[in-house]
């Protein structure tokens, strides 16, 4: 199993508009279960505590192997998710791992 954690920092300054944009990566995230077979598990949560220090919005997903996460990153409805995120993000930090 691999599991991929992504961390997004937002590029809004203002509380309002960022809320807005981790609302809307959490929702878009959390359709893809649905629609791509490779994920096995998929989480995805906003920042709650030390907004000053703290990165927005994490995704956290298990997939069987490499080579499914690689199939989801290519898939269609996750590069439309992708395209919006790297509308509203400044910055990406992402761990693969096996467990």
């Amino acid at each position: 199993m691999i599991r991929h954690i992504v961390c997004w920092k937002l590029t809004a300054s203002d509380a309002a508009t960022k809320a807005e944009h981790a609302a809307e990566i959490t929702r878009l995230f959390g359709e893809l279960p649905a629609l791509i077979p490779e994920i096995r598990t998929l989480q995805v949560g906003e920042n709650v505590l030390f907004p000053e220090v703290n990165w927005d919005v994490v995704l956290i997903a298990d997939f069987d192997d490499a080579d499914a996460l690689e199939r989801y990153s290519v898939h269609p409805d996750h590069q439309r998710v992708g395209k919006y995120v790297g509308q509203v993000r400044e910055d990406r930090v992402a761990v693969d791992f096996a467990f």
